[in-house]
C-alpha cells in the first residue's frame, strides 16, 4: 500500500517542495550513489534524497531507511509520514538533542537551531513549515514522543534493515548504541528459563528438560551469572547434556565446569563421564573447572545459538557485520566462511572464502580452499565462478588451469605431490561432479561438457578407492551429460 504523504508528495509539487527545501526531503532525487540491497532480501525503494547526497528508502515496504553517501544507513521511521513528522519538527540542523531533554528541552533547542536557519538560509521557515503541516496534515505530538520514535527505529536497523553494497556486500555503518546485541538476543529466553529454575518450576523444569535449544540457552545463561545456590539446577542441566549426546557438545563441557567448580565428591562420576575422563577426584575437578573458565564463549557461540534457535536474520547481521571488520586473517576468514555457508549466506561465505584463498601459501592449501570455494560459489547459483574456482584448484596441483591465480604456469610446490592420493583428490574430484550436475539442470550445456571433461581427467588421477567411492556420482554426471546430446 503506498504511503498517504508520499501520493501527496509524488502529485502535488508545491508540497514536494516545501518538503525538499528546508526540510531536505527530494522526492525528484529518488536515486542512490551506488547500487544496494538489503541483507535481509526484503522490498528496498529509493523514494527521496537529500542535498548531501544521501537516500530515504521504503525498507520492506513501509520503513523509512536513511543511508547517507557515505557508508552509513539508520532506520529511521516506520512510515513515510512518521519520518515528515519528524523532519520537520526535528529538522536536521537541530544538533545535540538527546533523549536526557523533556519537552521543554527540545523545544528550545530547535527554537535555537531554528533561528540560526532563518539567518543562514530559511528566512520564511516558520511559514514554509505550517503550509508544509497543514497540506501533509501532519499530527502535532510531542517532541519527545518523536523523538523516542526515531531512538526506537534506529535501533530496529537490525536485523532486518540492514544495508549492502551490492557490488562488494559490505555492509553499510551504524552507530555503536543502536548495533544489535546477539548476545542478549540469544540468552534472552536461557535467562528467562533460569529465572524459573532457580525459583523451582516445574514447568520450566520439563521444558528445559524437553528442549536442547533451550537448555543451551540456560547452560550458556547459567555460564554468565553463577550464582552460590545453583548447583541442583546445574546438576539436573549437565545429567540431561550427558545422557543425551547429542550433535552439540560445547554446552556439556559448559554445564560440567560449572558443576565440577563446587568440587563436591558425589558428582565425581557424572563429571568423569561429562568430560570423558579428564575429571577423575574433586580436586582435578575444582582445577580442571578453573582452566575451563578462562576460555569463555566467543562471537561464533552466540551466532551457533542464534542458528539453532532459528534466528538466520540476526546470525546473519552478526556475520557479515564480523567479516567486514576482518583483516587478513585466515584463521577467522575460514569460521566465517564456514559458518556462513552453514547459514545459507552463499555470497557472503565467497567473500569470505575468497579473502582466505589469497592468503595460501602452498599449492595443497590453495588447491583445498579453491575447492571449497567452488562448492560455495555453486551453492550461490554462479556454475561459471564455480567452474573458475575448480580451474585454479587444478592449476595448483599441476593440471591444466584456467586463467591461473598467483603463480603462473610454475611447477607445483612439493605440498602436493600426493594430493592424487589423498583425501584432496576426491573432494577436488566430487566437485566437479557435482558442478557437471548443477550446469546440466541449469541448462548449460557447454559448461557441462567443459568441466565433464575436466572432472574425468581428475578421476584418472586420484587413488582407485576415492575413485570407487565417486562411481555413482560419476555415472549420473556421465549420464546427465549423455542425455544432452540425445
Amino acid at each position: 500500500m503506498t504511503d498517504r504523504v508520499l501520493e501527496l508528495l509524488r502529485s502535488r509539487p508545491d508540497l514536494a517542495e516545501l518538503a525538499a527545501f528546508p526540510f531536505d526531503f527530494d522526492v525528484e532525487r529518488a536515486s542512490h550513489v551506488e547500487p544496494v540491497h538489503l541483507a535481509s532480501g526484503r522490498e528496498l525503494e529509493p523514494v527521496a534524497g537529500d542535498d548531501t547526497g544521501g537516500t530515504y528508502f521504503l525498507s520492506g515496504g513501509t520503513a523509512v531507511l536513511y543511508a547517507s553517501s557515505e557508508g552509513e544507513a539508520v532506520l529511521i521511521a516506520d512510515s513515510v509520514s512518521e519520518a515528515l513528522e519528524m523532519l520537520v519538527r526535528l529538522p536536521g540542523w537541530c544538533e545535540g538533542l538527546t533523549a536526557e531533554l523533556d519537552e521543554e528541552g527540545l523545544r528550545a533547542a530547535v527554537r535555537a537551531a531554528d533561528a540560526e536557519a532563518r539567518e543562514e538560509f530559511a528566512p520564511d521557515l516558520d511559514a514554509r513549515r505550517a503550509a508544509l503541516i497543514e497540506g501533509l496534515g501532519l499530527p502535532e505530538r510531542p517532541l519527545t514522543e518523536l523523538f523516542a520514535l526515531a531512538e526506537s527505529a534506529a535501533r530496529r536497523t537490525e536485523p532486518d534493515h540492514l544495508l549492502l553494497n551490492s557490488a562488494e556486500l559490505c555492509a553499510y555503518r551504524l552507530d555503536e548504541e543502536y548495533r544489535m546485541c546477539l548476545r542478549d538476543v540469544v540468552l534472552g529466553p536461557g535467562r528467562a528459563a533460569l529465572r524459573l529454575l532457580r525459583s523451582g518450576d516445574a514447568g520450566a523444569r520439563e521444558a528445559v528438560d524437553a528442549d536442547p535449544v533451550l537448555r543451551a540457552g540456560v547452560v550458556r545463561a547459567a555460564w554468565e551469572d553463577r550464582r552460590d545456590g545453583d548447583l541442583p539446577v546445574l546438576r539436573r542441566l549437565l545429567e540431561r547434556e550427558d545422557a543425551e549426546r547429542g550433535e552439540w557438545h560445547e554446552e556439556r563441557l559448559v554445564a560440567a565446569a560449572l558443576v565440577a567448580a563446587h568440587g563436591r565428591d558425589e558428582d565425581v562420576a557424572l563429571l568423569r563421564s561429562a568430560t570423558s575422563g579428564l575429571v577423575t577426584d574433586a580436586a582435578s575437578a575444582v582445577a580442571w573447572a578453573r582452566g575451563e573458565r578462562g576460555k569463555g564463549p566467543d562471537a561464533f557461540t552466540w551466532v551457533e545459538l542464534a542458528r539453532r534457535q532459528g534466528l538466520r536474520a540476526h546470525a546473519r547481521v552478526a556475520l557479515i557485520r564480523m567479516l567486514d571488520d576482518t583483516g587478513p586473517d585466515a584463521a577467522r576468514l575460514r569460521a566465517l566462511s564456514r559458518a556462513l555457508e552453514r547459514l545459507g549466506e552463499y555470497g557472503q561465505a565467497a567473500r569470505a572464502q575468497s579473502g582466505l584463498l589469497s592468503l595460501q601459501d602452498t599449492d595443497r592449501d590453495r588447491a583445498a580452499e579453491a575447492y571449497v570455494l567452488a562448492r560455495i560459489e555453486r551453492g550461490k547459483g554462479d556454475l561459471r565462478a564455480a567452474a573458475r574456482a575448480l580451474g585454479w584448484a587444478r592449476e595448483a596441483v599441476g593440471m591444466e588451469g584456467e586463467g591461473g591465480r598467483g603463480r603462473g604456469s610454475g611447477a607445483p610446490d612439493a605440498t602436493v605431490e600426493q594430493w592424487h592420493r589423498r583425501g584432496l583428490g576426491r573432494l577436488v574430484a566430487e566437485q566437479h561432479l557435482e558442478l557437471v550436475l548443477a550446469a546440466v539442470e541449469s541448462g548449460d550445456a557447454e559448461l557441462a561438457r567443459t568441466v565433464m571433461g575436466h572432472a574425468r581427467l581428475v578421476l584418472g588421477r586420484i587413488a582407485k578407492g576415492s575413485a570407487k567411492a565417486l562411481a555413482p556420482l560419476s555415472a549420473r554426471a556421465r549420464w546427465a551429460v549423455a542425455a544432452l546430446d540425445g
